[in-house]
């Protein structure tokens, strides 16, 4: 399977956050994993940093790692991936990419979307991620 990871240079440089554009080309049979919206909870759903963003946004994507294995994927795998934040203010980026960068410390990062919401799933998340992801 090829990736391709583009950032056109008629579209903004993101490449700290994210890529602009992937294709994927399978050369051979590749499994697709979907990961629903992971939040920062432990696995007896008890919040983790209760009004703390950064403490949030490492645990989802902590649980969002541990989904991707789950289904035999890394976050290397990830081509799509999809960042909520409740009342989302733009000096939130640094928070959510000092994060996102932990548990995505390649070179080559997937597309993604970041939305500001007005409220997630239950009282108290501040921040969820969602991952859509191609191995071979």
């Amino acid at each position: 399977m090829t990736k391709e990871f583009i950032n056109p240079r008629a579209l903004p440089n993101w490449e700290r956050s994210f890529t602009q554009v992937i294709t994927v080309s399978p050369v051979v049979p590749a499994k697709m994993v979907f990961v629903s919206g992971q939040v920062a909870v432990d696995q007896d759903q008890n919040l983790i940093g209760d009004g703390d963003l950064a403490a949030q946004a490492m645990q989802a994507f902590r649980n969002l790692e541990t989904a991707l294995a789950a289904g035999g994927a890394t976050t290397a795998d990830v081509v799509k991936l999809s960042i909520y934040v409740k009342d989302y203010k733009p000096e939130n980026a640094e928070t959510i990419t000092e994060a996102l960068r932990r548990y995505f410390p390649h070179k080559q990062l997937p597309t993604s979307t970041w939305l500001g919401v007005q409220t997630l799933a239950k009282e108290g998340f501040l921040i969820e991620v969602d991952a859509v992801a191609i191995v071979e």
